[in-house]
C-alpha cells in the first residue's frame, strides 16, 4: 500500500495501490499520515519525496469508499483519514517534494499546492473533478491554486473538471520541472539529495519562514471548503455523481431540484 525507502537522507514514499490507480482509501490516508509523521521526527531524514507506483500518481479519494461513507451505517473511518493527512502535510516541517509520475485526480492534484517542489512526467496529467462530483475544492486548493496559478488559471483548474497536461501545469506555475518519464525519479532525487546535504535545522527554519505568512489564510480556506463539502455532500447532485460513477456512466445533472 505504501513503500518506504531511504537514500542519502531522503525518504521516498511510494503510493502503492496500482490496481486502484493509487486512490486514497482510509488505510492509505492513515499509512501516509503515519509515514510523514515518522519522517518529520526522524533526525536521519532531511527531505521527503512522494511518488506513485505504476501508471498513476494518485486517482484521489477512493470514490467507492466515499459512496459507502454516505450510505453504509457500518462504515468505519480511519484513524486520521483525509483531514488528518492534510493536517500533517501542512505541519510537515521538512522539504516535501512530489514526483508526479502519472495521472493525478482530486487530492492527487490538489496536493501539489501543499508541496515545496513538484516534478512531473511529461506524459502525466491532472484533474480537479470537483464540479463533476458536485462537491467543492479541497486541501486549501481554493487558496493555494489562485496563489500559485493566478485567479483565472485556478478558476479553470478547479471549476472545469478538465485534464491539465504537464507543460500546461508548468506554465501555470503548479509544477517546477517537467521531465521525460524515464528521467522523472532520477531528476527528482538529484534535487532532493542536493537539499538533503544541507543542515536540517536550516531547511526547517527556512521553510517555516516562507510558509508562515500563508498559514492563517490556508486554515481559513480549509474551513470554508469543509463547510461547502458538508453542504454539498449527499445532496442531489453529489448522489447522482456517485451513482453515475458506480454505474460507469456520465452523470446527468439536468433534472436536479432548482438550485442544484
Amino acid at each position: 500500500m505504501l513503500q518506504i525507502e531511504d537514500t542519502e537522507r531522503v525518504r521516498v514514499l511510494t503510493l502503492d495501490r496500482p490496481a486502484a490507480l493509487n486512490a486514497f482509501n482510509e488505510a492509505l490516508y492513515d499509512a501516509t499520515t503515519v509515514a510523514l509523521r515518522a519522517a518529520a521526527a526522524d533526525h536521519a531524514v532531511a527531505v521527503v519525496v512522494i511518488t506513485g507506483a505504476g501508471r498513476a500518481f494518485s486517482a484521489g479519494t477512493d470514490l467507492l469508499e466515499m459512496a459507502a461513507r454516505g450510505t453504509d451505517p457500518s462504515f468505519v473511518a480511519g484513524q486520521y483519514g483525509f483531514a488528518g493527512m492534510i493536517d500533517t502535510l501542512l505541519d510537515f516541517s521538512k522539504p516535501l517534494i512530489l514526483a508526479v509520475n502519472g495521472i493525478g485526480i482530486g487530492i492527487g492534484a490538489t496536493i501539489l499546492g501543499l508541496a515545496d517542489l513538484v516534478f512531473m512526467s511529461s506524459t502525466a496529467k491532472l484533474k480537479c473533478p470537483f464540479t463533476d462530483l458536485a462537491v467543492a475544492p479541497e486541501a486549501a486548493s481554493s487558496y493555494t491554486f489562485p496563489l500559485l496559478l493566478g485567479r483565472q488559471n485556478a478558476t479553470w483548474a478547479l471549476l472545469s473538471s478538465e485534464w491539465l497536461g504537464a507543460h500546461e501545469c508548468q506554465e501555470m506555475g503548479l509544477v517546477w520541472k517537467v521531465c521525460e518519464p524515464d528521467d522523472l525519479l532520477a531528476t527528482t532525487m538529484r534535487h532532493a539529495t542536493h537539499l538533503a546535504k544541507k543542515p536540517i535545522s536550516s531547511l526547517v527554519e527556512s521553510k517555516a519562514a516562507m510558509n508562515a505568512p500563508y498559514r492563517a489564510e490556508i486554515d481559513a480556506a480549509r474551513r470554508r471548503e469543509n463547510a461547502a463539502f458538508q453542504k454539498l455532500m449527499a445532496g442531489p447532485a453529489n448522489k447522482e455523481a456517485l451513482t453515475a460513477f458506480a454505474e460507469k456512466r456520465a452523470p446527468d445533472f439536468t433534472n436536479l431540484p432548482p438550485g442544484w
